[in-house]
């Protein structure tokens, strides 16, 4: 054991010890905003290491560093445009082999001659969908692969290195026929200041792209993103005749600091400008028909999605708040036992109601603004939500109600953040089909269709 981390959280320390019998010494101290993520040792020396670091620089890199003398030794690669996810190596031949990153989809740079051919014969094998080789055997002769795409949930493959053999293994979910599923597209804009917004769009099957009724859909997180393959729920969406829009809006993971941070205290504000600068582009290309676009998410979509009827109460015929935050006071007041060491991160992330910020907290808080609603509602919520409580969707869906705003409200309670139980998905879904039909026209399911 040469490498070990404390943390209160927030903080991290790098500790780094050459034999058993030295005492851990400490590398590094780095905070929230800071990557130094070890991920190997150099093959023939023992204090230095391959790892992720965004140290000195907007995007994540892969470096070599060297933890005796505490320094980066080389940048190995970065791209201009997204953080680096990963770098991978032979454990036999002890090179490393391909480093990761996503654009609109998953690229590689391949490091190791080896490596990228078994890649270019797999892709020549197995066309149009991101592929990982998930593990092999010593001798990395023999390898299992999975292949998986925007409209089906992948497939598992043995190739056999040496006889270029490639043998599928294992479909997931088989009844799903491709055929019927919708293609998932990247695409991007520009928001009002600016920034280059990408996302990925997804239009139902058969129709043409032109004053199509449109899901905007806001990712969780918010520090998180969304990405290209397979999702069940856009599926869904998509074969009930809408088309959807996800957007990686400002303060989305994987595109540096900067465009991360620019998210900070912006809850509501530029963050929300962001995904209305996305309808807006669908509309000015004429996908979107203006009059039917409804808005949908959950946790910090949720959020996204209450806070779109609020400012901007003419462009939604419809909104689904799912475990969303209505109140940015009450939301950090509750926060759960287990995130209570990441509160000052928070503070300094959504804001801080004990100082100045709670003007800005108040103003960007739905449940504050209920006057401005006027949007029909659906709200879902788990009763044991530890991470977005209960309270948040109450105190909503009351200060709507005694507006006399259309509201429907459904509380399941054995759940947490989010469904679990697949009895309470149907009856989140059946009741989302049926108020997304009932205000912008899209199909229900019926026991008799095929």
């Amino acid at each position: 054991m040469r490498l070990a981390f404390v943390t209160d959280g927030v903080n991290q320390t790098l500790l780094y010890r050459e034999t058993e019998e030295d005492e851990f010494a400490e590398v590094i101290t780095t905070n929230f905003k800071q990557t130094l993520a070890p991920i190997f040792f150099e093959f023939d020396n023992g204090s230095v290491i391959y790892a992720l670091s965004n140290l000195d620089r907007d995007k994540t890199a892969v470096v070599k560093y060297d933890l005796k003398e505490k320094k980066e030794l080389e940048e190995l690669f970065i791209h201009p445009d997204v953080d680096i996810s990963g770098i991978s190596y032979s454990k036999k031949r002890k090179v490393p082999t391909t480093i990761s990153y996503t654009i609109d989809k998953l690229e590689r740079e391949f490091l190791d001659d080896v490596t990228k051919n078994i890649f270019s014969k797999l892709e020549s094998k197995i066309r149009n969908d991101e592929l990982y080789i998930t593990s092999s055997n010593k001798e990395e002769d023999k390898i299992l692969v999975y292949a998986g795409n925007d409209r089906t949930r992948g497939k598992y493959f043995h190739y056999n290195v040496n006889t270029e053999e490639l043998t599928e293994l294992a479909e997931l979910s088989p009844w799903l026929n491709s055929n019927y599923m919708a293609h998932m597209k990247p695409i991007s804009y520009k928001s009002r200041d600016g920034l280059t917004i990408p996302g990925y769009l997804t239009l139902p099957l058969g129709v043409e792209a032109k004053n199509l009724p449109v899901i905007i859909n806001p990712h969780g997180g918010p520090w998180a993103r969304d990405r290209w393959g397979y999702n069940p729920e856009i599926q869904f969406l998509a074969n009930r005749g809408y088309a959807v829009l996800q957007m990686n809006f400002r303060g989305s993971t994987g595109y540096g600091n900067k465009f991360w941070e620019s998210s900070f205290k912006k809850w509501g504000q530029t963050m929300q400008d962001d995904v209305t600068d996305g309808v807006n582009w669908l509309i000015e290309k004429g996908i979107a028909d203006p009059k039917r676009i409804a808005i949908y998410g959950g946790s910090y979509g949720g959020y996204a999605t209450l806070q779109g009827i609020v400012r901007e109460p003419d462009l939604y015929a419809a909104a689904v708040d799912y475990v969303g935050v209505s109140n940015l006071f009450t939301f950090l007041n509750t926060i759960p036992p287990y995130w209570e060491p990441y509160r000052k991160m928070l503070y300094e992330m959504v804001g801080d109601p004990a100082t100045a910020d709670s003007t800005m907290m108040r103003e960007n808080s739905p449940v504050y603004n209920a006057d401005k609603i006027k949007t029909p509602l659906f709200v879902a919520q788990g009763a044991n939500d530890p991470r977005v409580s209960i309270n948040e969707s109450d105190q909503m869906v009351e200060a709507l109600k005694n507006r006399g705003i259309i509201v429907e409200y459904m509380v399941k309670d054995n759940e947490g953040h989010g469904f679990g139980n697949e009895e309470n998905r149907f009856d989140f879904y059946r009741a989302m089909e049926k108020f997304l039909a009932e205000h912008l026209g899209g199909r229900v399911y019926k026991e008799t269709d095929n």
